[in-house]
């Protein structure tokens, strides 16, 4: 084993180690499960389109710890972020790579930038594939959940334009949410696995909400 391939499991051990600590702070569906299983959708996706496996699996590992949802503050999980990057033996461009993932991936109520480089593709559809399907599902209830709010109100239709504030603390249901975000998500995929994937997933979604709506108006007898 090379010393460049012995530095990158180095780093990634400790990537994990260290958000393995961060992310067992939160049970709102941005936990260590969550962490697991985008990182091992990135590595998958790597694998398929050629993207660099070691950058794709590392930011895919920190992607959610300077996440404003999980911090004071964008800038204050962003500089969380730098401290620890600054104690590992990484090349300045592979460094900057990862933080640009990692700062370009969010969907933002929509108003996220769009993402340059293959490998932040791979992240943000391993990122979002995560958001979709059976767990997606799972996992907005839990977001929902530990924020108190509602599952639906039929009063309270979808957003359907919103600034990115709004996005983030407005008024709005568990319900709301997929059509808000998630039903978006299989059309703004940039990979054609994730593609393939989210179109799956979706599907599931779609009959999951068609599902509650019937059991809530008691429509499904």
């Amino acid at each position: 084993m090379t010393s460049e391939s012995t530095n990158k499991e180095a780093v990634l051990h400790a990537a994990r180690a260290f958000v393995q600590e961060e992310a067992s702070k939160h049970s709102d569906g941005h936990d260590w499960s969550h962490i697991e299983r985008v990182t091992k959708l990135a590595t998958r996706l790597a694998r398929h389109t050629g993207a660099d496996p070691f950058v794709c699996e590392l930011a895919a590992l920190l992607h959610d710890v300077p996440d404003e949802k999980l911090n004071d503050s964008l800038e204050a999980g962003m500089a969380k972020l730098h401290t620890w990057l600054d104690n590992q033996p990484l090349e300045s461009s592979t460094r900057e790579l990862v933080v640009n993932i990692i700062s370009t991936i969010s969907y933002a109520g929509g108003k996220g930038a769009s993402v340059s480089s293959l490998e932040a593709q791979v992240v943000q559809d391993a990122d979002r594939l995560d958001a979709l399907g059976a767990i997606g599902i799972a996992r907005t209830f839990a977001f929902s959940g530990a924020r108190g709010r509602e599952m639906y109100d039929p009063a309270l239709p979808p957003r359907e334009q919103m600034t990115r504030e709004q996005y983030r603390n407005g008024r709005s249901t568990t319900i709301n949410h997929f059509y808000e975000k998630l039903f978006k998500l299989k059309d703004l995929m940039n990979t054609s696995y994730g593609k393939e994937l989210a179109q799956q997933r979706h599907e599931y979604m779609v009959q999951f909400v068609e599902q509650f709506k019937q059991e809530w108006e008691g429509t499904d007898a």
